[in-house]
């Protein structure tokens, strides 16, 4: 399989969309170098999402070093025998979430270490966004049963989902982006749906946002 927009391919989405999930898959598939995000590691986070006004800073300051040092040592540097790599995060979904939950003089230090911090990173060949709707997020928050993500609100998710949405935005005019709605697929557990991620992966976008529904991909294995 190949991918033909490039090597450096990003899976996002927000949580409880199955990125992480993709990401395995797809490097597997791929033989790729696989970047996941160490969000287990984070202290601050069961007190974040608990007290959000008293941990905010903390979290989202822990969140981004760690994504720095992290890429820094396997984006940064090249692997001669693995030509793919797939990440589920993108280093800019750090400002992302830190302009949901700071704000005042906290977003503004934190606005001036971001942009220090992110000069040094490629932008991705390919960031493909896995939508869901909240409801769908939640139950499967709930399925896989982490104890710091039980307080996770719908009102949360719902702000996190039009972040991304600006963040596109503002970000079509310099990478691919590719917005799939897989609502009710099962990519994990169905082939079927596995194969028809891998089908519209394989196809060429241009710099810009791309929109494709799950109905979208199954019509179009059928033609």
């Amino acid at each position: 399989m190949q991918i033909p927009n490039g090597h450096y391919i990003v899976i996002e989405g927000n949580i409880g969309a199955g990125k992480t999930s993709l990401s395995h898959k797809l490097a597997e598939e791929l033989n790729a170098k696989l970047i996941l995000e160490q969000f287990t590691d984070n202290p601050f986070l069961p007190m974040f999402y608990k007290n959000p006004d008293r941990y905010a800073f903390p979290v989202e300051l822990f969140f981004m070093t760690e994504r720095h040092k992290q890429l820094q040592e396997y984006l940064v540097k090249r692997d001669l025998f693995q030509h793919y790599t797939v990440s589920d995060y993108v280093f800019s979904k750090t400002l992302l979430f830190a302009g949901q939950n700071l704000e005042g003089e906290e977003l503004r230090l934190f606005q001036n270490l971001f942009s220090t911090l992110n000069a040094a990173f490629p932008k991705p060949d390919l960031l493909v966004y896995l939508h869901r709707s909240v409801e769908e997020l939640q139950e499967n928050i709930r399925r896989r049963n982490r104890s710091y993500e039980a307080d996770i609100s719908g009102e949360y998710l719902t702000k996190i989902q039009q972040a991304y949405f600006e963040f596109f935005r503002m970000q079509q005019a310099q990478i691919p982006i590719l917005l799939m709605d897989v609502s009710g697929m099962d990519f994990l557990n169905s082939a079927d749906d596995y194969n028809l991620i891998l089908n519209a992966l394989q196809k060429t976008y241009g710099v810009g946002l791309h929109r494709v529904t799950a109905s979208e991909l199954r019509t179009s294995t059928e033609l």
